[in-house]
């Protein structure tokens, strides 16, 4: 009986353990990799932006007429909306996160700034840990 009620609490403790420190390890690995992806996908309209941008010579009107395609990827839609001052925000619904791309112009060199949602799913270069 006493072996039995070992196995039994031995077995609880295991099944606490995946469910309290393994479950969220992976979520939060999925969570980055997608923001990464997110990060990455918007590498195409960054390029355009810094092409007006460098045709122009300002940031005003930089991202008119710049699309980019919503990707189906293993981490869900990845979707992104270019703005007229060249702003790039992306989103991701099934992870739940966003980010926010945004140029600034500085002696004529463009400098890109990221910020994401949530910052425990970012990267460093945008706003993580």
């Amino acid at each position: 009986m006493r072996v039995g009620l070992l196995v039994v609490a031995a077995l609880a403790l295991i099944g606490f353990v995946v469910v309290a420190v393994v479950l969220p390890q992976m979520a939060g690995a999925k969570s980055r990799e997608a923001a990464e992806a997110l990060i990455a996908g918007a590498e195409p309209a960054k390029q355009q932006v810094a092409a007006n941008v460098k045709k122009s010579g300002s940031l005003a009107g930089a991202g008119k007429g710049v699309k980019v395609s919503a990707q189906e990827t293993k981490h869900g839609s990845l979707k992104w909306i270019v703005e007229d001052n060249g702003a790039i925000r992306g989103w991701n619904e099934e992870n739940a996160l966003e980010i926010a791309l945004r140029p600034a112009l500085q002696a004529g060199q463009l400098t890109w700034s990221c910020r994401g949602y949530p910052v425990s799913a970012m990267p460093p270069s945008c706003g993580g840990r």
